[in-house]
C-alpha cells in the first residue's frame, strides 16, 4: 500500500467524519481523487465501516469487563461465539490463544447486572468464565499509527 493511502487511512481512523475536501487539502489530493480512492479503500476492505465514539457511562454503561470463556466439554462444537450472539452487553468477542478460548468485552450498569449476563453467559454457552472489571480507561480504539 502506498503512502498516500495509509494517509488516508490514518487520518479516517482519527476522524471518520473528515469531508474529502480536507482529507484532500491533507494530502495534496483533489477532492475526486481522495473520493476515488476512499472508494476504493472501502472495496479492498481496508475501510470497513464508520462508527461514532460512544460515552458508555452516560449512557448507563458504566461498568467495562472481560469476561475469559472456556468450554465445559472441549469435545462438544466450537459454537461459543454463535450461543453469545444475542448478549447486547457484549461488545467484542476475541477467539484467543492459551487457556482460555474467547474473551469477551462486556458493559453493563452495576455489578449485579454483570453477576447475572455471567449466569447467562454461562447457560447459554455452557462455559466457565473469568471476569476482569476494567478500573479506568486511559485509552480505547486508539488509530493506527502512519508508518
Amino acid at each position: 500500500m502506498e503512502a498516500t493511502d495509509r494517509k488516508i487511512l490514518h487520518l479516517l481512523a482519527a476522524d471518520g467524519r473528515m469531508s474529502y475536501t480536507d482529507l484532500g487539502k491533507a494530502t495534496g489530493l483533489s477532492t475526486s481523487a481522495v473520493h476515488q480512492r476512499v472508494k476504493r479503500l472501502e472495496q479492498r476492505g481496508l475501510i470497513q465501516g464508520y462508527g461514532a465514539a460512544l460515552n458508555h457511562a452516560e449512557l448507563g454503561l458504566p461498568l467495562t469487563a472481560f469476561v475469559a470463556i472456556r468450554p465445559m466439554d472441549p469435545s462438544q462444537p466450537d459454537d461459543c461465539p454463535e450461543r453469545v450472539s444475542g448478549f447486547t452487553e457484549i461488545e467484542s468477542c476475541w477467539s484467543v490463544a492459551g487457556d482460555d478460548s474467547y474473551i469477551l468485552k462486556v458493559r453493563t450498569a452495576t455489578p449485579a447486572a454483570l453477576e447475572e449476563l455471567l449466569a447467562q453467559i454461562r447457560s447459554a454457552a455452557n462455559v466457565s468464565t473469568r471476569t476482569t472489571i476494567a478500573l479506568s480507561t486511559y485509552y480505547e480504539n486508539r488509530p493506527v499509527t502512519e508508518g
